[in-house]
C-alpha cells in the first residue's frame, strides 16, 4: 500500500488505526444501510468445520460474495446459506470507506457483517480465503468497544491490543495482511461512542451491549492484474 492512505496510527507496519474515521452522521447513514441489509440477509450463525461447534458471533454478508464457515470448511459463495438469495449490495458508506483507505485498483467483492453480544469473542485467526492478497482488509466498528488483539504472521508470535471504538477503522494490510488477530472481549462498561452520542435508534440490529465489526474485502485478482 501507498502512501497515499490517510494518517492514521501505524500499530505495525501495514496495520492502521484510524480513529473516528466515521463521523456520527456517516455512522448514522451506515446504521439505516444495515438494517436495510439485514432485512435483505438476515443474520445467521456460523460453525466451525468438521465439528460444527457455533461461533459466539452472528453475521451476514452484502457484496457479490460472501464468507461462510460451516462443517464443510471455510468458503466464499455468492448465495445465503439458509435462504439461497444472493447477497445484498455493499452499503454506499462502506463502499466510501474502502475508496478512502484501501489505496487499491478494484473495489470489495465481500463484506462480511458480523454482529457481537455483550459476551460474543473472536479467537485469534487469520484472513486468508481470498485469493487477492495484495488487497488489504478494511475493518468498521460500530456500538460498543471492541478490544482487539493482534500479533504476527505465526500463532505464537507475541501479541498486542487496542479498543477499536464506534466510528474507528483498521486497515490490516501490506506486511499485516496476514498476522493473526482476533477480539478478545466487548468492553460493554464504557458507553457506546457515536462520536459523543448514542448508537442512533435505526441500529435495531445490534445486540444489547453490542458490536458491530464490518470487513470489505477483495476475494479475487483484478484481471488486470
Amino acid at each position: 500500500m501507498s502512501s497515499s492512505i490517510p494518517a492514521g496510527i501505524v500499530l505495525a507496519p501495514g496495520l492502521i488505526h484510524v480513529p473516528g474515521h466515521l463521523d456520527a452522521a456517516a455512522q448514522a447513514c451506515l446504521c439505516a444501510e444495515l438494517d436495510a441489509v439485514l432485512g435483505l440477509a438476515p443474520a445467521y450463525t456460523p460453525r466451525m468445520p468438521r465439528t460444527g461447534k457455533p461461533f459466539s458471533v452472528r453475521m451476514t454478508n452484502c457484496g457479490a460474495l460472501g464468507w461462510v464457515s460451516d462443517r464443510a470448511g471455510y468458503r466464499y459463495q455468492p448465495h445465503h446459506p439458509e435462504s439461497g438469495a444472493p447477497w445484498p449490495a455493499i452499503p454506499a458508506t462502506a463502499l466510501a470507506a474502502w475508496a478512502a483507505l484501501a489505496d487499491y485498483p478494484a473495489p470489495p467483492e465481500a463484506c462480511l457483517v458480523n454482529l457481537y453480544g455483550a459476551q460474543a469473542r473472536m479467537g485469534l485467526h487469520q484472513d486468508r480465503d481470498e485469493e487477492a492478497l495484495d488487497a488489504p482488509v478494511v475493518s468498521l466498528s460500530l456500538g460498543a468497544t471492541a478490544l482487539f488483539r493482534y500479533g504476527g504472521l505465526a500463532r505464537s508470535d507475541p501479541t498486542r491490543s487496542v479498543r477499536l471504538r464506534s466510528g474507528d477503522a483498521l486497515v490490516i494490510g501490506g506486511p499485516a495482511r496476514l498476522i493473526h488477530h482476533g477480539v478478545d472481549r466487548l468492553i460493554v462498561e464504557e458507553p457506546d461512542l457515536l462520536q459523543g452520542g448514542p448508537a442512533p435508534a435505526s441500529a435495531g440490529f445490534l445486540p444489547p451491549e453490542g458490536r458491530c465489526n464490518l470487513t470489505l474485502r477483495r476475494v479475487t485478482r483484478p484481471r488486470d492484474a
